[in-house]
């Protein structure tokens, strides 16, 4: 189907990757951090303190979102220590988009940017999970 001289697929399109504006008004909307909790209070300080910290790879506004929905502890077993490793070994072999795995942990990261994109825990992978855009994948 061709809208606009865009080609459509799923009611997304192709060329710009988003929804048109009508279909995007009816979809619900997204989790909101509740800003008075006590856990986005928590998580807000660490980002913080991460933030401050240039050594550390810095996240995405989505990706806090999904580590504040899916529940990811980045001080359980070291996981903030081993993505950083993971993402000095990924710009060590020249990467620039990757997907590094901690524990049963998914981070698909901006390497060149030393940016998290997006993250999954054990529940969102499944068979068929399909990362692209990605030219590596670290195990950690």
């Amino acid at each position: 189907m061709i809208i606009n001289n865009e080609y459509v697929y799923s009611n997304v399109s192709v060329t710009t990757g988003k929804a048109p504006a009508e279909f995007r008004a009816r979809l619900p909307n997204k989790k909101i951090l509740p800003e008075d909790s006590e856990f986005a209070r928590l998580l807000n300080e660490r980002m913080a303190e991460i933030k401050a910290d240039e050594t550390n790879v810095q996240f995405s506004k989505h990706a806090v979102e999904r580590i504040y929905e899916r529940n990811i502890d980045l001080y359980d077993n070291d996981v903030l220590e081993r993505l950083n490793k993971g993402v000095e070994l990924a710009l060590g072999k020249g990467s620039n988009d990757a997907l590094i795995m901690v524990d049963q942990n998914a981070f698909v990261v901006s390497v060149e940017n030393n940016k998290v994109i997006t993250t999954m825990n054990a529940s969102d992978l499944s068979e068929g999970s399909i990362f692209t855009n990605i030219d590596s994948t670290v195990f950690m």
